[in-house]
């Protein structure tokens, strides 16, 4: 039986029990798009081709590596509907302090993600890809329906792997970089 919170039922966490997000390492990331809508743009000859939309997506991910001081980007692919990322934390060389907030990200108290954690950036992308999005939208007086809760540009959670070793790290830039190339058999399509 699910678990619920405040009458709801609750998605269960893919996080692996016990570790801190919040810890130096190599994260490989898969956000996908709500039902899967190819919303990026389209694979074209084995390379993806970004729509207007995608370039948001694309530009607001490169923004959240500059507004961090302790990420660092691996591998990246943004697909039509989904995104992979090799991202590095490293806190060694961060000084102490308050962390930006990218667009709608903070959290009311008691809760509050954990600042310079993988689940704060994720958090901060996905909200600012939404604000720039629909920021787009009434900026090209275009009438598509834009994003919230009724109608989310996001899946609710996201997949994350820790990489344990350089082997490991060089398998899944590999699958990263290859992913167009495999878009016909893709999982995710």
């Amino acid at each position: 039986m699910q678990d619920k919170f405040k009458n709801k039922y609750r998605i269960p966490s893919n996080r692996l029990r016990g570790w801190n997000y919040a810890n130096n390492g190599h994260y490989f990331i898969t956000i996908v798009t709500a039902n899967r809508k190819p919303l990026f743009g389209n694979i074209n000859n084995g390379e993806m081709k970004l729509n207007d939309i995608g370039q948001i997506v694309n530009d607001q991910f490169f923004k959240s590596f500059e507004m961090r001081q302790e990420l660092f980007l691996g591998s990246y692919i943004l697909m039509p509907n989904h995104l992979h990322a090799i991202i590095i934390l490293d806190k060694t060389n961060c000084m102490d302090g308050s962390v930006e907030t990218h667009g709608r990200a903070s959290l009311p108290q008691p809760l509050q993600r954990q600042p310079k954690s993988i689940s704060s950036f994720i958090a901060g992308f996905k909200s600012a890809t939404i604000k720039h999005i629909d920021d787009w939208i009434d900026s090209n007086g275009l009438s598509i329906e834009k994003f919230n809760k009724n109608n989310p540009l996001w899946q609710a959670n996201y997949h994350d792997h820790i990489i344990r070793d350089d082997l490991e790290y060089q398998r899944i830039k590999n699958y990263i970089d290859n992913n167009p190339t495999k878009w016909e058999n893709d999982s995710l399509k």
